[in-house]
């Protein structure tokens, strides 16, 4: 059985998160604030497939309970809750570390369907890294698929698992131009609730910051105008 951690300080939300997520065969550890979330994941953080993390909590709001979260784990996923629908705090979670945003108010299959993604993403990866040693070579990088790490001139890059699959991703299309639409199918998987293909820029732009020596000018993952992204080998 998976393992969920909801951080959410209203109850009566709590509540319906925690009900619908047993339902659907989920074990979920419940705090209602960010300090008991923190403590909570780092007491054992490698049970946790998902944590889900309302932003607006009392003292440690969600956004810092996602970085340090982020900063002890890089494979769990963190999904963020908001009542707050503007643009920039999607961006902002997105930034810091978060795999995926739910808007409140939201319906028990959006939210479960966000969950399922997150953690077959999750699962995937930890049964792909206990398999033989592959790599993926490309210029300075050097792609680890049973560590799932990335090395750039043997320097190796802290990736989140999205950051991971979009490396893996781009990599193995090299020299192709790859369509929002596709990256978001391929990444965030064909059943992706919203159809949001935001969250793929502001993942790029995430990355573009971690592997391009300058990412305002990136040399190797660059931008094709109205359509998506291309991995540039050369």
């Amino acid at each position: 059985m998976k393992k969920i951690l909801v951080a959410e300080d209203e109850e009566n939300i709590r509540d319906f998160v925690v009900i619908n997520l047993k339902r659907s065969g989920y074990d979920v550890v419940d705090v209602s604030n960010g300090e008991d979330a923190v403590s909570a994941f780092m007491a054992a953080p490698d049970e946790f497939s998902v944590v889900l993390l309302d932003v607006m909590m009392p003292g440690l709001d969600g956004f810092q309970v996602c970085k340090k979260i982020r900063e002890k784990s890089e494979s769990v996923g963190i999904i963020m809750l908001t009542a707050r629908a503007q643009e920039m705090d999607k961006v902002n979670g997105l930034m810091i570390g978060a795999d995926d945003y739910v808007t409140k108010p939201f319906s028990p299959s959006e939210l479960v369907a966000r969950v399922d993604a997150i953690c077959r993403r999750v699962t995937m990866a930890r049964e792909k890294a206990a398999g033989e040693v592959q790599e993926i070579s490309n210029g300075p990088f050097i792609l680890n698929f049973k560590s799932r790490t990335l090395t750039k001139s043997g320097v190796q890059i802290p990736l989140t698992q999205v950051e991971y699959q979009l490396m893996e991703l781009f990599l193995k299309n090299p020299d192709t131009a790859l369509a929002r639409a596709d990256i978001l199918t391929a990444v965030w998987g064909p059943n992706y609730y919203a159809g949001d293909e935001k969250i793929v820029d502001v993942n790029v732009r995430r990355l573009r910051i971690k592997i391009e020596y300058n990412s305002s000018e990136p040399h190797y993952l660059t931008t094709v105008w109205g359509y998506g992204y291309k991995w540039n080998s050369q």
